[in-house]
């Protein structure tokens, strides 16, 4: 059972890798020997989490992980950041966490480049598509997103097909990108659904479906599904540390238990693929 700690703030260590401007979760991992990257979200970097996923498997098969994880990560961040490319081509196995389709820049509209949840600017054809809307007022995607399908759900389908075609072409040209042995990561409270969606924006990962899954998954060495159980999810907040203002935000994102369950089932795969 774990305890809540909710009263202060976790030290995540922060560190650099090859001399990248970009800070990642510690403690510092060596890379001069065999290792594992782990590349993902909020999930991967383990907000809130003492010990999360990356380092759960690192204990479990007694090899370097080093966590790549970004809170609010998309695609974009890891296609386009050069530390993360030199440290994945190193790498004898890279696992990536699937992100949601939304934190990216596409037709429609632009990401911040580093912090991807960020909205920028909207293009001229989304300007076009939804003239009643002031897009001056968004801040991030996520908000962005739901007001425009609630302003008209025909032309937001527009919008969606789109972040599906990018996030299939960005993800293609991640895969491209690495060496060694490759593992794409779902971890969700849910597994990928046959197409469709629920009511509003719906669950992260945002708007990645099975034939998602299913298109990029030829281009990696394993397919690891992590669905929380209901007994994990439940745990909520337990074990995790956070100030009490941010109670709401570590709410929404899996626990301690979580990730012990996403350990479990990476653990003996990347220990596979490490030998």
């Amino acid at each position: 059972m774990y305890d809540h700690q909710g009263a202060v703030a976790l030290n995540y260590s922060p560190c650099r890798y090859s001399g990248s401007r970009i800070l990642f979760r510690g403690p510092e991992r060596p890379l001069d020997g065999a290792y594992c990257a782990m590349l993902g979200g909020t999930e991967t970097y383990g907000k809130y989490i003492e010990r999360p996923f990356p380092q759960l498997v690192e204990d479990q098969i007694g090899r370097t992980v080093v966590n790549l994880g970004q809170v609010n990560a998309g695609i974009d961040f890891f296609a386009a950041e050069d530390s993360v490319g030199k440290i994945c081509s190193h790498a004898r196995v890279s696992v990536i966490q699937v992100l949601g389709a939304q934190n990216m820049s596409n037709r429609f509209y632009t990401v911040h480049p580093r912090r991807n949840d960020r909205f920028l600017r909207a293009s001229g054809m989304l300007k076009a598509i939804y003239r009643e809307v002031d897009f001056t007022e968004f801040h991030f995607t996520r908000h962005m997103l739901g007001t425009l399908q609630a302003v008209s759900a025909d032309r937001f389908a527009l919008l969606v097909d789109e972040l599906k075609a990018t996030w299939l072409a960005r993800m293609r040209y991640l895969a491209g990108r690495l060496r060694g042995r490759t593992v794409l990561l779902w971890l969700s409270d849910h597994p990928p659904r046959n197409g469709g969606g629920g009511a509003g924006l719906g669950r992260d990962p945002l708007f990645v479906d099975r034939g998602m899954i299913e298109a990029v998954r030829p281009l990696f060495t394993e397919y690891v599904e992590v669905v929380a159980s209901r007994d994990a999810s439940a745990k909520g907040l337990d074990g995790m540390v956070f100030p009490p203002f941010e109670k709401p935000a570590a709410a929404k994102i899996p626990g301690p238990a979580v990730h012990d369950e996403a350990a479990e089932a990476l653990a003996p795969v990347v220990a596979r693929l490490m030998a």
